[in-house]
């Protein structure tokens, strides 16, 4: 098969959603399938919507001989009323790899909502304008068929957490787990408001100072101006000493990180999945997560980590101090996650689905 794929940016770009489609086109190449990559560049989502009059693009996509065009649907504002047109004259059906919904992230005050409505409807025209979806949980898909309904065929593949070697041993997560000090937490996530850094340090603040560490691993360069605020509050709320900030690691570097830690911390606002979650528990940590999204399809409350609410700073405290004084209910959740993580579809496992969806889309729909 020929197949595109729409991104923003580089396929290398540091973030779950970008694994995910690297992983995708890694497999599609060793099935021996021809993947064209299709990139725009990375603009402000109102220059993005101008995309939608760029008759260049619209040129070079009708002039493309895909068997499958498969659009990240991050790129939803430059083709939301492209494709109407694309489909009137190319031959190629158009399927969006659907991460999660930029409308359903939280954003505050007012003008948050106003934003969330017309990111809504702006998102909804793009759904509609495509002929099947690749969804990463089926929280993403309820979230996909409560705005356009489910009359268009799709597939679930989950992400996975396999890309690391090396994993500890059960006795390995075990000792780490019941070692005393400071409990170790790890935050891995891009400075960006949705991830919730700001709410784990208004969390951490009211904890006793000897009971924690945290290690935050992400890029600060996505919103300079967030990551700013949460530096400042770490150090208005003298957690400076305590937080470490590494930037982006390298996998090596990543794992490293992973094998230190006693506890994932992530308090994110919405996530459609949480890869994150997942690469974890490879190495037995425990998540702190958020119920909002797919990561209830990773985290069992109690079994292999807890849902907490983003907006509730003294409840995530809560959970992080009574972790650190009862490690052996650590060690417990610990032992827990790595076995989630162990039956979980692996990332070939995951992309063959999408493969073989492509493969029948393909064939009953010529």
């Amino acid at each position: 098969m020929h197949i595109g794929l729409l991104i923003y940016g580089s396929l290398e770009t540091l973030s779950g959603g970008y694994l995910y489609d690297r992983m995708l086109v890694r497999y599609l190449r060793r099935q021996g399938d021809e993947v064209t990559l299709v990139s725009l560049p990375w603009r402000s989502y109102g220059q993005h919507l101008l995309d939608n009059a760029n008759r260049r693009l619209l040129r070079r996509l009708q002039a493309a001989r895909f068997d499958v065009l498969l659009q990240d649907e991050l790129n939803h504002p430059s083709l939301a009323w492209l494709n109407s047109r694309l489909r009137r004259q190319v031959t190629y059906p158009l399927l969006a790899v659907v991460h999660h919904l930029r409308w359903l992230e939280t954003r505050p005050g007012r003008l948050g909502t106003l934003q969330n409505r017309f990111y809504r409807q702006v998102e909804q025209r793009y759904l509609a304008s495509v002929d099947g979806f690749v969804y990463n949980s089926q929280a993403t898909r309820a979230a996909v068929t409560g705005l356009v309904g489910g009359s268009r065929p799709g597939v679930v593949a989950y992400p996975a957490g396999n890309r690391f070697t090396h994993l500890p041993t059960p006795d390995e997560i075990l000792a780490r787990a019941t070692r005393p000090g400071p409990l170790r937490l790890l935050f891995v996530g891009n400075l960006i408001p949705r991830k919730g850094l700001h709410q784990l340090l208004a969390a951490l603040a009211r904890l006793p100072r000897p009971t924690w560490q945290l290690t935050v691993v992400g890029r600060p360069d996505v919103d300079p101006a967030y990551a700013r605020a949460v530096r400042q509050q770490m150090l208005r709320a003298g957690l400076d000493n305590q937080v470490f900030f590494t930037g982006p690691l390298p996998d090596p570097a990543l794992a490293a990180q992973f094998g230190r830690a006693q506890l994932l911390v992530m308090p994110s606002s919405y996530e459609g999945f949480g890869i994150v979650y997942l690469e974890g528990m490879a190495f037995g940590l425990p998540a702190l997560a958020t119920p909002a999204g797919g990561a209830r399809e990773l985290v069992t409350a109690g079994e292999n980590g807890y849902l907490v609410d983003p907006d509730d700073p003294a409840g995530l405290a809560a959970h992080l101090l009574h972790l650190h004084t009862h490690r052996h209910e650590l060690a417990r959740l610990s032992l827990a996650a790595q076995q989630r993580y162990l039956a979980h579809p692996t990332w070939d496992e995951s992309m063959s689905r999408i493969r073989n969806f492509v493969l029948t889309f393909k064939r009953t729909n010529r």
